[in-house]
């Protein structure tokens, strides 16, 4: 399927960030993905990653905290409470006694991959439906919990490939390690390729490409940061076992269980590929000039801090930072962020600067890197000659801002220039209305308080901070009375 400029000489594009669901999309995620094919009309669909929520008690039986783990080995409590609420059994608990017999153990987890399988096509054929009935081709990379269903990246990209209109291309096992994976300059692994655009004239000639990158999952193995030596990490498979299930204690009460170690980041091949790619579209130009090309991807690096300012820790609607940023507060910095940018949580990069930014810096004709992952941000700043930005979530499912600020990106790129293209949300509030079909859900999802950082957070939030001051003030109040009535009744 050839992607090529308009004859009015633009190319549409809709990205589409942080689906998250299980086997049943939610329909709201579904109406909003309609509207926004129907409003934007777009050329090509490009999913950021995370469009599987990994951690679903559907895939309880087949739960990878890594990619490295026994399924459903590592089972977070929430997901299990979960799991009892919708009258979801784990196999360990209503089959066979799994640590006696491993021949039956083996059996059962068979069975529930197969099962697991059938429900990512499920979830795949939900919310790709509106694309393949419009006839919209698609492209999808991943993120940090695709893969935490069970069902690891290869074989989701080969899912993908089954539905009409997906452009994802195959990547066959390295037989050569002096070129990449199947011979094809355009691809380098599942998730990260390349899309030319051709020019509108009808020639070959490539006027811009979409550069697809794997941001990666999880950084390093698990308790990496924890001061272990790397002796211990390094010992015998039965050491990092024991190792890996202590760390696990220790970490049972958090929300996301792999991010102990920090998020991920492409992978060297990848890097190499961003420089390599540019020079084979470039001699296929035969100008042997980078073609301008945007990069999507799941995980942001950390240049987006730049699109920031640091700000006092009182300032109204601040965040605060994560990790190696963290203890300081920001806010959108306006002299570098286009108008209407939206910081509504920290930014999820990794610890290390792997040097992607650079990497396309280096190679020329980049333009811009667009990520998802942070739910909450929908902002585009620009640093150092490159454009920095954010898709919001645009499923329902998961946390995420109000509802009628999820939505989906739409990029007009124009042939002659590339790189002043025109964006903008399409928000569920504009194509569907304020408030989505469980309000209290988005209102969780919006409120959600997971640490001391995020507590200060919604305080920072001007309306949070009055409504929390008002129940102070009125318990206070409620308290204070019933002591004075219980004193006088004395």
């Amino acid at each position: 399927m050839n992607l090529r400029f308009r004859k009015n000489g633009t190319f549409r594009v809709l990205q589409m960030a942080d689906i998250q669901d299980g086997p049943d999309v939610n329909e709201d995620t579904i109406r909003l993905i309609r509207a926004a094919i129907a409003e934007g009309d777009p050329d090509l669909i490009v999913l950021t990653g995370d469009q599987i929520r990994g951690y679903d008690p559907a895939y309880i039986d087949t739960f990878l905290r890594r990619r490295d783990d026994e399924p459903g080995e590592h089972i977070r409590s929430v997901t299990k409470l979960e799991a009892r609420v919708r009258g979801i059994t784990p196999m360990d608990e209503s089959g066979p006694d799994v640590d006696a017999d491993a021949a039956d153990h083996k059996a059962l987890l068979a069975a529930a991959m197969d099962a697991t399988r059938q429900k990512v096509r499920r979830t795949f054929a939900s919310f790709l439906s509106p694309a393949i009935e419009a006839h919209v081709p698609f492209a999808a990379t991943y993120g940090n919990h695709d893969f935490q269903c069970g069902i690891l990246v290869d074989e989701q990209d080969d899912m993908y490939r089954e539905f009409d209109g997906c452009l994802n291309p195959k990547i066959n096992p390295k037989a050569d390690t002096n070129t990449n994976a199947n011979g094809d300059p355009l691809t380098c692994e599942p998730g990260t390729f390349a899309l030319p655009i051709a020019a509108s004239d009808g020639s070959d000639r490539i006027a811009m490409s979409v550069m697809m990158v794997n941001s990666g999952d999880y950084a390093g193995k698990a308790g990496d940061e924890d001061g272990e030596p790397a002796s211990y990490m390094e010992g015998t498979p039965q050491a990092l076992h024991s190792f890996t299930h202590e760390l696990y204690a220790r970490h049972s009460r958090t929300i996301d269980l792999a991010d102990s170690a920090g998020y991920g980041s492409p992978s060297p091949e990848a890097l190499q590929w961003l420089g390599d790619v540019q020079r084979h579209l470039g001699e296929a130009n035969g100008d042997n000039a980078p073609v301008p090309s945007i990069v999507f991807q799941h995980i942001p690096p950390q240049e987006f801090y730049r699109c920031l300012r640091q700000v006092p820790a009182w300032t109204p609607n601040a965040v605060e930072g994560t990790r190696a940023f963290a203890h300081r507060c920001y806010v959108i910095d306006e002299s570098i962020c286009r108008p209407g940018a939206i910081l509504g949580e920290s930014i999820g990069c990794p610890d290390e600067d792997c040097g992607e930014v650079d990497a396309m810096r280096n190679a020329g004709g980049y333009f811009a890197l667009f990520t998802g992952h942070d739910h909450k941000n929908a902002f585009i700043g620009h640093v150092d000659g490159m454009d920095l930005g954010y898709a919001p979530t645009c499923g329902f499912e998961s946390y995420g801002p109000k509802s009628a600020l999820r939505g989906i990106r739409l990029f007009v790129f124009h042939e002659d220039d590339p790189a002043a293209y025109d964006s903008r949300m399409l928000t569920f509030g504009e194509l569907i209305g304020r408030h989505s079909n469980n309000e209290l859900r988005v209102f969780i999802g919006d409120h959600l308080m997971t640490d001391g950082a995020s507590v200060r957070n919604q305080l920072r939030r001007p309306k949070v901070f009055a409504a929390a001051l008002l129940t102070a003030a009125t318990t206070a109040h409620v308290v204070w009375h019933d002591v004075i009535r219980r004193l006088w009744r004395r």
